[in-house]
C-alpha cells in the first residue's frame, strides 16, 4: 500500500502533539526536511522536544521553531550559528541538552535498533559526565547514554518509492538514516517520488519498515549556512 500523501499538512496530521519530542535530520542546512518544518510551524504546536545536530541558522530550517517560541527543550552536538538559539537559551526560555557529535549519532542509532542504553567513554571527566551512571571496563571508565526514541522523526530524501524506501544524496545523507530509524513514526520529504522496484535494493539506505509517511518535496534554492568565494584565476592566453 503507497505511503505517499498529498502535503506535508496532510502528512503530518494527526501525529503532533504539544509536548511531543520530535528528532529532524539533517546538519546545518544540509538535509534538511524544510517543507516539513514549516509545516509544523504552521500546526502551532508547541512545547516540543527537538533532537537534531543544530538548530539551523536564524530564519532557516529548525530556526523557525525558535521564532515562533514552539521550542521548549533542545537536544543537540552543535548549535553556533542561530542568535535567537543562544539567546533563548542565556534568558532561561530554552532548556538545552548538549551531546558530543558521535554520542548523539549513537543515542539515535541505538534508539532506532531498539537499545535502551549503551557505555562510551567520550565525555568522561566532563561535564557530559555529570550525573550519568559509570561502569569500568578492562581498566578504562565509560558512562551510560541513554538511546533516543521520538515520537516523530523527520527526514530529506533525495529519492522515495511508494513502498517509502529512501535513498539520500551525498552530505545530505548526515543525520537522516539514525533519525529515520529513531521515530515511532517517520515521515519523509523526497526531491523524487518514484514505483516500487525503482530503486534497486542493494541501493536503499533508509528501508520502508521505518518509515510511514512520505511527501514530495517543494522545489526551491538550497541554503547555505556561508559561502566562501574566491576571484577565479584568469585563464594565461595561449
Amino acid at each position: 500500500m503507497s505511503v505517499v500523501y498529498t502535503d506535508t499538512a496532510t502528512a503530518l496530521d494527526g501525529v503532533l502533539f504539544d509536548g511531543m519530542t520530535l528528532a529532524v535530520g539533517g546538519f546545518g542546512l544540509s538535509g534538511v526536511p524544510v517543507d516539513l518544518i514549516e509545516a509544523v510551524r504552521d500546526s502551532g504546536v508547541k512545547d516540543l522536544t527537538v533532537v537534531s545536530n543544530n538548530m539551523g541558522v536564524d530564519g532557516k530550517g529548525l530556526g523557525i521553531l525558535l521564532e515562533g517560541g514552539q521550542v521548549r527543550k533542545v537536544i543537540a552536538s552543535y548549535v553556533g550559528e542561530n542568535a535567537l538559539f543562544a539567546q533563548q537559551y542565556l534568558s532561561g526560555a530554552l532548556d538545552i541538552e548538549f551531546n558530543p557529535q558521535g554520542t548523539l549519532a549513537e543515542r539515535l542509532r541505538a534508539g532506532g535498533a531498539g537499545i535502551p542504553a549503551f557505555y562510551t567513554a567520550t565525555g568522561v571527566g566532563t561535564e557530559v559526565a555529570e550525573g550519568k551512571p559509570h561502569a569500568d571496563f578492562e581498566g578504562r571508565t565509560y558512562i551510560l547514554e541513554r538511546g533516543i526514541v521520538a515520537d516523530v522523526s523527520l527526514v530529506r530524501a533525495h529519492r522515495a518509492d511508494t513502498d517509502g524506501n529512501l535513498t539520500y544524496r551525498y552530505t545530505a545523507r548526515n543525520f537522516n538514516p539514525v533519525v529515520a530509524a529513531a521515530g515511532k513514526i517517520t515521515i519523509a520529504e523526497a526531491e523524487e517520488i518514484v514505483g516500487i522496484g525503482d530503486i534497486a535494493p542493494d541501493a536503499v539506505t533508509t528501508p520502508g519498515v521505518y518509515v510511514q509517511r512520505v511527501v514530495q518535496a517543494r522545489a526551491r534554492v538550497k541554503d547555505i549556512e556561508q559561502r566562501t568565494v574566491r576571484p577565479r584565476p584568469v585563464s594565461a592566453s595561449v
